[in-house]
């Protein structure tokens, strides 16, 4: 059986901790991929970016390991790592020789369970964090997006993913710490394995080594939608950046899978609509994209580009249009094209141990349950072109936030 096609194996440890794994026969490696809720949305109104922090100092030591021996743990068995903090969880990835993976594994599970958390370490930690908000208030594309999530939502899920420079300043270590303590939990974490291992050995490792994970997880909050609403975000360069939000299907509802085919219509590629009206056939933009954003169980669907001020509200205006002509339905050849593509990007995603664990993981977070690939790849291949033109003839009348940042647009949309 090749590695794409193993089928997935659930379970759900005693402390709430959900584990999804997929065997790879043939594969040599195997990919852990962690995540649990330490979100920025969590963090206390006065220390938002406690999380960040967090991230970065549970990974400075654990057990009796100090920060340097830890990294020296991972490195002896030539171990990957990688991870980040967004509003809703944190992450933690790692990639070793599937041979390694008993060695390996309860080094991840130290740095959740049994993190040292050294007064030492904080201020390093904590100026990385800050070095992170900057980068980002310095990238005119991830300002968009910023400005955009905080368009779409109001309270915490508005809130910056990276935090406020101020709270980030008096945050302390003993208040880090005790943030730490409450919200690295398993109950509400998933872990997913995918490699060359077979399922019951996977299973047995990952019980071995996270079943001591102990902690309640915080309550939840459901994002609040703001109104749709026009925003402007003053800023330098020499363009415009613009984002047009608008509600999306939610997983596990009907028209999931229709959505997704028509999105691959819509931005699927070089072939796909925006491409060839925005970029190709006007010159408006050097790139433009859509694609289909989850938070906390709400869907929206982000479309943006970059452009001259003088040309903004034009573009602007050739979105819209083109994001409402989706209502009128694809073309067979348009159907058959997005069906090949969204195939195609499936099952190579699912061939690397790093892709299959990560997609196995957004799967238990979205669905409640991994899905095998044969599951998705026939989805998409039975919709016919009826069902997908009677799902977007179905969808009401495009009506979007519209988010720029930058140079103000002349023209119409220049209020």
């Amino acid at each position: 059986m090749p590695p794409s096609t193993a089928a997935p194996h659930f379970a759900v440890l005693p402390n709430g901790l959900r584990i999804a794994v997929a065997g790879m026969p043939g594969l040599t490696t195997l990919s852990a991929h962690l995540r649990w809720p330490l979100g920025t949305a969590g963090d206390p109104s006065d220390a938002q970016g406690a999380a960040v922090v967090v991230h970065e100092w549970l990974q400075r030591g654990a057990g009796d390991r100090d920060a340097h021996a830890q990294a020296d743990a991972f490195d002896r068995y030539g171990a990957r790592r990688g991870g980040g903090v967004g509003r809703e969880h944190a992450s933690l990835g790692v990639a070793c020789l599937a041979r390694d993976a008993g060695h390996v594994l309860p080094l991840v599970a130290d740095v959740v369970t049994a993190a040292r958390l050294d007064d030492d370490e904080f201020e390093g930690a904590r100026q990385l964090a800050l070095q992170e908000l900057a980068s980002a208030a310095d990238d005119p594309g991830e300002r968009l997006l910023e400005a955009a999530v905080a368009a779409r939502y109001a309270g915490r899920y508005g809130r910056s993913a990276y935090g406020v420079r101020g709270h980030l300043a008096r945050l302390s270590a003993a208040r880090v710490r005790a943030i730490a303590r409450a919200r690295v939990v398993p109950a509400g974490a998933v872990l997913a394995l995918a490699g060359g291992l077979d399922a019951a050995t996977m299973l047995g490792l990952a019980a071995a080594a996270f079943g001591g994970w102990h902690g309640a997880a915080p309550d939840g909050v459901a994002p609040t939608l703001r109104p749709r609403r026009r925003v402007h975000r003053s800023g330098n360069g020499g363009q415009t950046q613009i984002a047009l939000i608008d509600d999306a299907v939610r997983p596990g509802e009907e028209g999931w899978t229709e959505q997704a085919v028509a999105m691959t219509a819509l931005s699927g590629a070089t072939a796909a609509r925006l491409w060839t009206v925005v970029r190709e056939a006007r010159g408006l933009a050097y790139e433009v994209g859509s694609g289909i954003n989850v938070v906390a169980g709400d869907a929206y669907r982000l479309t943006h580009a970059a452009t001259a001020p003088a040309r903004a509200s034009e573009l602007i205006d050739v979105l819209h249009a083109e994001l409402e002509r989706c209502r009128d339905g694809l073309g067979a050849d348009e159907l058959r094209r997005a069906q090949r593509l969204l195939r195609a990007a499936v099952v190579f995603e699912a061939e690397t141990s790093g892709g299959r664990a990560a997609r196995l993981a957004s799967d238990v977070v979205r669905f409640g349950r991994p899905r095998a690939v044969e599951e998705v790849e026939d989805a998409v291949a039975a919709l016919t072109l009826a069902r997908v033109n009677g799902f977007l003839a179905a969808r009401p009348p495009f009506e979007a936030t519209v988010v720029t940042a930058g140079p103000r647009p002349e023209g119409a949309w220049a209020a």
